[in-house]
């Protein structure tokens, strides 16, 4: 019967955009929002899994996969997570609920977070995987950030655009038939991942969301945390044991404590695609905060 059985696969309308939309189950409304490069097929295995108790939401988030890719501008606000983050708000609206739980990985996550702080009386709850607030993460860039995660830096600038490297060989660039392969994937999740990172239009639109997040939306972190502004609902941080997360912050719960105090979480064994990679152990975490 292929991935997401019994779901649904929709075109609808965010905040001024469409986003291609799967979703499916019964229960209490939760989105799943994916990291870069993947789309919304990245949670194959643990959306079937909540949508027993849950009514579950799988979009690619604007720009990504086969959803709207707006013309950017000078300052890339159409890529900036606050954007993103309306379009989850008008999507679900459009399925009929006023309020959900939202759950983000990587870049999903801070659409996700800036879900809650732009939507406060909206988000239930909030789960980030393998993030922190972006203007936390480029104020303790050191050598060792620089080194791991100098593709920020690099999609983030314009001057030598980073979309004319990656369309030059997108599959060497993303590693498609190496540590992304099919069988690490999954085919259908790969075949959906193959077609994304084939498309300029949408390698431009995700090197897109990069240049928002090294401006436009560490100024809006910047802004909430002068304010004091917080996350009010429960939340929980998860982060993969085999990525860096511990290497670079120590205890990245300590990160998130100022933006929600009684935040909760823990460390999966996993690498950075942990919906691929531990995808019960994600389900469970998941169900039992929900």
């Amino acid at each position: 019967m292929g991935i997401f059985a019994g779901f649904d696969l929709d075109r609808i309308e965010g905040a001024g955009v469409k986003l291609r939309v799967r979703h499916g189950g019964s229960g209490s409304p939760v989105v799943l929002l994916h990291g870069h490069p993947r789309t919304h097929t990245t949670w194959y295995q643990v959306a079937p899994e909540l949508a027993r108790d849950h009514y579950v939401v799988c979009p690619d988030l604007r720009g990504y996969g086969q959803s709207d890719k707006p013309a950017s501008t000078e300052d890339h606000v159409p890529y900036a997570k606050r954007a993103m983050a309306a379009d989850i708000v008008a999507v679900m609206r459009e399925l009929g609920h006023s309020q959900f739980a939202v759950v983000g990985h990587d870049r999903g996550a801070g659409v996700a977070y800036r879900t809650a702080l732009d939507h406060p009386d909206v988000v239930t709850k909030l789960v980030v995987i393998d993030a922190v607030p972006t203007v936390e993460a480029l104020e303790r860039c050191d050598a060792t950030f620089a080194r791991e995660w100098w593709h920020w830096f690099f999609f983030g600038q314009t001057a030598k655009p980073a979309e004319r490297v990656i369309t030059a060989d997108p599959e060497t660039w993303y590693n498609a038939w190496t540590v992304n392969s099919p069988d690490r994937l999954g085919p259908e999740n790969h075949a959906d991942f193959l077609a994304a990172i084939r498309d300029p239009a949408t390698v431009h639109a995700m090197v897109e969301d990069y240049r928002a997040n090294l401006g436009v939306d560490r100024v809006h972190d910047e802004v909430d945390r002068a304010s004091g502004r917080q996350i009010t609902c429960p939340t929980m941080m998860l982060w993969s044991l085999r990525d860096d997360m511990e290497q670079l912050y120590g205890d990245p719960l300590e990160i998130w404590k100022p933006w929600c105090p009684h935040i909760v979480g823990h460390g999966i064994d996993s690498g950075h695609h942990v919906a691929e990679e531990a995808p019960a152990e994600l389900a469970q975490a998941l169900g039992d905060f929900l």
